[in-house]
């Protein structure tokens, strides 16, 4: 014991000796030679020569002023590995953090913190399903390109075996749990982070658990108030829906949509079960931002018949939750000679860890994603019999079990039972303990199994982990190294064809001048349900019937009005035959981006690369416009709160950082949503420290004037992480409010007031919230509105996610303010163009951003643009670790070179990798 402390005394000591020395080389820029000998010691070379054992030949690594590499090789494989090589030069921590992420061993790094996370990640399985995968599913060449960069990853590896020879991260790390040292990057690493990406972008899951949730306080007809129907007679599909033919195959048709109404199944579910579940989710690691609920992207591609080029222009801006390093890579990997032996020539954005370009251009062809939204995971609840039974079509049927060993940095290791359904749907509800006592009791009404004693559990199942009955999904790697090399329309939908998880809306555009769209991705079909509720599990009829064909998915090819736009609006109307989804975003941005677009070419004009740009600067708020008026109709006596009223009466809608109207309308529509809906939400909907006073039911089992026998008032304060409370603020609110508002009398504008008085009608709920977000917006911004501005509201900071998933502290605090950036004061918002998300029931700080943009431009490539959030460097005091967020966050981007020559001049240092 006396040695556990001297040694814990001596990490700490050599903490702040290290703190020490990053406060004098990052803030002072005036430390000694052993300083910044000792923080620069990790970063990457990136001139001259170094061997690389295994090339076939030297490969040149160009990079420019920001950092940026472009790779130039002889054959595909020196290209990957030299791929893996330079990632890992920027990268690696991260590489390293994410690939323990997916495997379930974050506890290996981090310690006993991490055990909850392992546990849930290790339930699904996600390692154990990539290595499914690359066993059986996915082709020789992707095998080939994979173990080619896990060469070159492990190249770097070897010369920089851990510490601080490889980052500063290793170092503080070791000041917690000393003795760590990486292990050789695999093959399976690179495929397993697909996992995360997938789970990241499928919001569905949640609105599941939350419609449960909120069906134990509200009727099916107020759920559906909450989650209207898309507007597909306002706000369009993505593509008019096209018909199938006799055998399958996806006609495009010409038309519009209409609108129809949705469908809603309600299931008996219990609330504590489901929201220890939510828990869970919620307390993974973010590192690509808060799961999939209301965060959207942006792309859309123009004809040359449209544009100023005379040849097609694209716009692509993915949203995803800030972090530092930002979840992109820059890169271009280039096949000196470019022929069928090595087919490579292309740039653009991808992850790190992942070999190939996941989003951005060739020479013949340019694509772009965003977000489908397709329903892709379902949970089930169900009726466990014995420890290792669960009741399927009336009868006993065996779990799939598997013991998994969690290892745990600085104390025992723990051991997991993990159960599966024989259709591969694990149970997620195991590890916890609460779970369990919480499924024996669950009131799940008649029409369900009795519960014996052993209740109920809830599995998941998601397209992501489908691997039994023969089922392939896991061939997204083989995607996008076909995309990568595509040549042309049938090349791209060979590929798409493989782009099974996660579901993505694809547009394309090539020299020749053609444009595309192609919904891709591995999308249930169901027997019974939609997806919308927890489905009965002990019923086969609600079991997954397979996959929809490729052939079947919706398409479209050089449409007569010259674009299309993709914004995580419907893709279909509800006439086409399979069901995609219930939940699709309800296409507030998908119609101001066609707005524009049509506003442009009114008249003959022509959309230029600027004009491009622009539009995804586009701050304006949809709603305000609806909403304005309605506030400024209203009469206020209090001259403190018309005082901020009048701030609206000239607004443009504009929501610029420096706009204090806009500062004050967020303000309003914030209390607004406070009072229509968080008052009325159960405390596992509501954000953490949010706190209401509530009337508590009195007991019927104690007599009345007894303690327990009378009603009461209590404090009662949301339970949920505040990225996933609720109401969010987001596209979805729009629309609930906007029809709410048809109705003066609804029962939503029933409200209790700063008094604890309850009140009603819209007149009165929006001069309270005028009167809340004046105050609201003085506490943060003070008195004086002429000093007011709506970036001083919404701020963005980026922060390192990786050191953060250690909570001790011994390397939490001070180390996160040396790493992270911020604040910025940022325009936009959720529901805008340029979506700057946040969170209405939590705060105005921005939670999820446009990861990156770019403008490809088809008729000159090297006249295309892109930006990233942060910067190309993983390392904290690299000049590239974040040198691009100034540009980003004035809407500017940088110039995107792609021929040889105009690398060659952008080229500030070249490194020579030799054999």
């Amino acid at each position: 014991m006396p040695r556990s402390r001297s040694s814990k005394k001596f990490r700490r000591a050599r903490l702040l000796v290290l703190l020490l020395v990053v406060l004098l080389v990052g803030g002072t820029a005036a430390g000694g030679w052993y300083a910044v000998h000792t923080v620069q010691a990790s970063f990457p070379q990136v001139s001259g020569t170094v061997k690389v054992a295994g090339l076939g030949a030297s490969v040149d690594v160009k990079r420019d002023a920001n950092g940026i590499p472009q790779i130039y090789a002889d054959t595909p494989e020196d290209l990957f590995k030299a791929q893996g090589y330079v990632q890992a030069q920027d990268r690696f921590w991260e590489m390293d953090v994410r690939r323990h992420i997916t495997s379930g061993r974050l506890s290996e790094m981090f310690g006993a913190s991490q055990v909850n996370n392992d546990a849930f990640i290790r339930t699904m399985g996600w390692r154990n399903v990539a290595q499914q995968e690359y066993d059986t599913q996915l082709s020789p060449e992707t095998k080939r390109y994979l173990q080619a960069y896990s060469d070159g990853v492990n190249a770097w590896l070897g010369q920089h075996p851990g510490g601080a020879s490889a980052s500063l991260e290793y170092t503080l790390l070791g000041t917690a749990h000393s003795g760590y040292k990486p292990e050789p990057w695999t093959p399976v690493d690179s495929v397993a982070w697909l996992k995360a990406v997938a789970w990241n972008l499928s919001g569905n899951l949640q609105e599941e658990i939350d419609r449960s949730l909120l069906s134990q306080t509200f009727s099916p007809d107020q759920i559906a108030q909450l989650y209207p129907d898309y507007p597909y007679s306002r706000n369009g599909t993505i593509v008019p829906t096209g018909t199938l033919a006799a055998d399958g195959t996806y006609k495009p048709a010409a038309g519009t949509a209409n609108q129809a109404p949705g469908s809603q199944q309600n299931a008996a579910i219990t609330q504590g079960l489901l929201q220890n579940v939510s828990d869970q989710m919620g307390g993974l690691p973010q590192l690509l931002g808060p799961q999939g609920q209301g965060i959207g992207s942006n792309s859309w591609v123009v004809a040359g018949s449209n544009t100023t080029t005379g040849k097609p222009l694209m716009a692509n801006d993915p949203h995803l939750g800030p972090s530092m390093p930002n979840s992109w890579y820059q890169m271009g990997l280039h096949c000196r000679s470019v022929s069928a032996a090595c087919p490579f020539d292309v740039t653009g954005f991808t992850y790190a860890g992942m070999p190939g370009v996941m989003i951005g251009h060739n020479q013949n062809i340019s694509w772009g994603m965003t977000n489908m939204g397709a329903d892709v995971q379902d949970l089930y609840l169900e009726k466990i019999t014995g420890p290792n039974t669960y009741l399927y079509n009336q009868q006993d049927t065996q779990f799939v079990t598997r013991q998994e060993t969690i290892k745990v940095a600085g104390g025992p290791s723990r051991v997991i039972t993990v159960r599966t359904t024989a259709d591969g749907a694990p149970l997620i509800s195991d590890q916890s303990t609460e779970d369990q006592q919480v499924g024996m009791y669950a009131p799940v009404g008649n029409a369900a199994p009795d519960r014996g004693t052993t209740g109920y559990g809830v599995a998941l199942k998601w397209s992501a982990l489908d691997n039994v009955n023969g089922a392939t999904t896991g061939r997204t790697m083989d995607a996008i190294f076909g995309l990568d090399k595509a040549a042309n329309w049938t090349d791209f939908r060979a590929a798409a064809a493989n782009f099974a998880v996660p579901a993505q809306n694809l547009i394309y555009a090539d020299t020749a001048g053609n444009i595309g769209y192609q919904a891709p991705g591995a999308i249930p079909v169901r027997g019974k349900g939609d997806g919308s509720y927890p489905a009965p599990g002990w019923d086969p009829s609600y079991a997954w019937q397979g996959y929809v064909p490729f052939k079947s998915l919706p398409y479209a090819w050089n449409p007569p009005a010259g674009y299309i736009v993709t914004a995580n609006q419907a893709v279909t109307d509800p006439t086409y035959k399979y069901l995609i989804t219930t939940d699709w975003e309800y296409g507030t941005r998908a119609k101001e981006i066609t707005d524009q677009i049509n506003a442009k070419l009114a008249g003959g004009g022509k959309i230029s690369p600027d004009d491009m740009q622009s539009m995804q600067l586009d701050n304006t708020s949809v709603m305000a416009k609806t909403l304005v008026p309605l506030l400024l109709k209203e009469q206020i006596s209090d001259p403190y709160v018309r005082q901020a009223q009048d701030l609206l009466k000239d607004w443009n809608y504009n929501q610029d950082a420096d706009s204090a109207a806009a500062a004050y309308y967020n303000g309003v529509w914030r209390q607004l949503l406070v009072l229509a809906f968080g008052q009325k939400f159960p405390a596992s909907l509501r954000a953490q420290g949010d706190c209401l006073l509530v009337q508590q039911k009195a007991d019927p089992n104690q007599p009345a004037g007894t303690v327990g026998g009378e009603a009461k008032p209590v404090t009662q304060c949301g339970t949920r992480k505040p990225a996933l409370a609720q109401p969010d603020g987001g596209d979805r609110w729009t629309e609930v409010v906007r029809q709410q508002l048809a109705n003066p009398n609804s029962s939503w504008w029933t409200y209790i007031d700063s008094n604890h008085q309850q009140q009603h009608g819209l007149d009165n709920i929006l001069k309270e919230a005028m009167k809340d977000a004046r105050q609201d917006l003085t506490a943060h911004l003070g008195k004086d509105i002429s000093t007011w501005s709506w970036g001083r509201l919404h701020q963005l900071n980026l922060k390192e996610q990786t050191l953060g998933l250690d909570t001790t502290s011994l390397i939490s605090g001070i180390t996160h303010r040396l790493l992270n950036r911020g604040p910025f004061n940022l325009s936009g918002g959720s529901a805008a163009v340029n979506a700057a998300g946040w969170n209405a029931a939590a705060g105005y700080d921005v939670d999820w951003i446009p990861s990156m943009r770019m403008v490809v431009d088809l008729s000159a490539f090297d006249a295309s643009r892109w930006i990233n959030v942060g910067g190309e460097s993983g390392h904290a005091f690299s000049p590239n670790y974040n040198d691009q967020t100034a540009l980003w966050s004035q809407g500017k981007m940088l110039t995107w070179a792609y021929s040889s020559a105009a690398v060659n001049s952008a080229t500030k240092n070249t490194l020579t990798l030799t054999p």
